[in-house]
């Protein structure tokens, strides 16, 4: 049933296996052979092998990516927006749709414009100006100049920034001797020479003894140099502008109308004309030196109109006693169109005059004109006389007569119709108040404005005097300083604030409406004590003074409202102030 039976062995050969490890490093392991025992009688014998691993580098790896640059459009839209005075009921519509309308209108018209002229006729308001700049009660000198520090005291503070100057007028010590705003307010002209003191003023207190006159220097050259203040990159130490003249240059004056002309007398005695957007040749014409022209320094020059168009011709004046009137040709030639001479012995009686002048001429070294009378000018001589002269005075002047280069002769008349009571040294400086306005007078219905024949006059005398037109005598004299005054301005905005420039350096701003007549402020330029010569207004920007001084600097500087900004009753004060004083 059973039967043995030998089979064949059979055998499976041995995988030897391992446990692969996270680490890289593997150990070594003994595997034992399994045997199959095919036959009962044989066992087979197996052997340790041993097997043995390897390391191998980590594999680097890197990934990189790109991107697609991805655009989109979108659009969006609004409504159109709806204007207020669209949804107004009276908007395109009809007066006669609107029931009472025109009956409303008809029986307020009386009143409204009632009203209106009453608004017309007041003066509230007359001279005020909206100020928006930042109030602060600060004298601030402010002009695009070099940085310089000065020092100041007075009732009001002053704060230094700037400093015009031209290096080779101050090393050649010329003086800054009359200063001019164009009409546009932005451009400053300033001249330079020297200003002389005769030698027996020596003993006066206070006066610098550079001023003295210390040998012939009518043939020393000089300058005429501008600023343009509201220029981008101005350089104070630098002028926009330097025109050479031949001869020191007393007087300046800018056109009323053509920003750019300058008319300027000079001490040998010519009158030029100047066109300062001419930078090649800014000379545009002259008097040259002859019979008809000025044989004396010119101490004034002024544009002043003439005839129904108001042509502008030039005005001179200078010691030699003549004030001439120049028309400028299209040429380039300044011809004598008027004159007129002053002389001792044709000058009304004022009984103070010495024998020993009175077959002289008068030398004029100060003019202003009348604001409000153009046939009115005034003038201060060498010897203390102030003139009120006129125009159109007809009496020959007792003179040799006058010819042109063309050979046409030209009669000299005499001019002065009044004298005032003279000082006792020469009158530097008159100026004519600017309040004359005529609509004021006939709204009022007042026959005569004390303030409308006001001017102010100073010298050697240190006062600074009040004058009226219709009296000899000062109406006020108010002591300056004492020095010499050297210029006298009334504001522009102002009616009863004035500046005085005086021998000390020192600029003073007096306020006649205040109970004491003392400065209001005091401006010390710190020139050393060397004279402050000239000082001008901005007639545009009203709020600028400017000042010329002994050492060749130009000063400008920013007022404080306090000092710009007109009260409501300062020309009815000014008015009072002048009757009271009258009487």
């Amino acid at each position: 049933m059973f039967t043995d039976e030998t089979l064949e062995a059979a055998g499976a050969e041995s995988l030897w296996r391992k446990t692969q490890q996270f680490e890289y490093d593997s150990r070594p392991r003994l595997v034992k052979p399994v045997s199959t025992v095919c036959k009962a009688h044989e066992q087979s014998s197996s052997s340790w092998r041993t097997e043995t691993g390897c390391q191998t580098l980590p594999f680097e790896t890197a990934e990189s990516g790109v991107q697609a640059r991805h655009r989109s459009d979108c659009g969006t839209q609004t409504d159109p927006g709806v204007h207020p005075a669209d949804s107004l009921p009276l908007v395109n519509k009809d007066v006669s749709d609107l029931p009472g309308l025109q009956e409303f209108l008809q029986r307020v018209e009386d009143t409204v414009v009632r009203e209106l002229a009453k608004n017309a006729r007041s003066h509230a308001f007359d001279g005020f100006q909206v100020n928006w700049e930042e109030r602060d009660q600060t004298v601030r000198r402010r002009c695009v100049l070099m940085l310089v520090a000065c020092a100041a005291a007075s009732s009001h503070s002053v704060s230094c920034v700037h400093r015009l100057q031209y290096r080779e007028a101050q090393e050649r010590g010329l003086h800054v001797t009359c200063l001019s705003w164009n009409c546009t307010g932005s451009v400053i002209a300033c001249s330079f020479g020297r200003q002389i003191i005769s030698a027996h003023n020596l003993g006066f207190e206070g006066l610098d003894l550079n001023m003295v006159d210390d040998g012939d220097w009518s043939t020393e050259k000089a300058f005429v140099c501008t600023w343009n203040l509201q220029r981008r990159g101005l350089d104070p130490g630098r002028p926009d502008v330097v025109i050479d003249a031949s001869a020191a240059v007393m007087s300046l004056a800018f056109h009323p109308t053509r920003p750019s002309l300058i008319a300027g007398g000079l001490y040998s005695g010519e009158v030029v004309v100047w066109d300062s957007s001419r930078s090649q040749d800014p000379l545009l014409a002259q008097t040259g030196m002859s019979e008809d022209t000025h044989r004396d320094p010119v101490y004034q020059v002024r544009w002043l109109p003439v005839g129904r168009r108001a042509e502008q011709v030039v005005l001179s004046a200078g010691t030699g006693g003549r004030v001439l009137l120049w028309n400028l040709e299209e040429d380039g030639r300044l011809k004598l169109s008027d004159g007129y001479a002053l002389l001792c012995q044709q000058v009304p009686h004022s009984g103070t005059l010495s024998k020993a002048r009175s077959s002289g001429c008068v030398g004029v070294t100060s003019l202003t004109l009348s604001p409000w009378d153009p046939d009115v000018f005034l003038v201060g001589s060498e010897g203390g006389l102030v003139l009120k002269c006129s125009f159109s005075a007809p009496t020959p002047a007792a003179m040799e007569t006058t010819a042109t280069s063309e050979g046409e002769g030209v009669t000299l008349r005499a001019p002065a119709r009044f004298s005032f009571t003279p000082r006792c040294g020469p009158v530097h400086t008159l100026h004519c108040s600017p309040f004359h306005s005529a609509a004021v007078c006939a709204s009022q219905s007042c026959v005569f404005l004390g303030y409308r024949n006001l001017f102010l006059s100073g010298g050697t005398d240190g006062l600074a005097h009040l004058h009226s037109l219709l009296q000899p005598d000062p109406l006020l004299s108010l002591r300056v300083c004492d020095a010499y005054i050297f210029s006298l301005r009334w504001s522009p905005t102002r009616p009863l604030l004035f500046a005085a420039a005086t021998a000390l350096g020192t600029v003073l701003i007096f306020d006649l409406g205040r109970r004491s007549l003392r400065q209001v402020a005091t401006i010390d330029q710190t020139t050393g004590g060397r004279p402050a010569y000239c000082l001008e207004f901005n007639p545009q920007q009203t709020d600028l003074l400017a000042t010329g001084n002994a050492d060749g600097s130009v000063n400008i500087w920013h007022l404080s409202t306090e000092l710009t900004e007109q009260g409501s009753r300062e020309v009815a004060q000014l008015e009072q102030l002048a009757n009271e004083l009258a009487e």
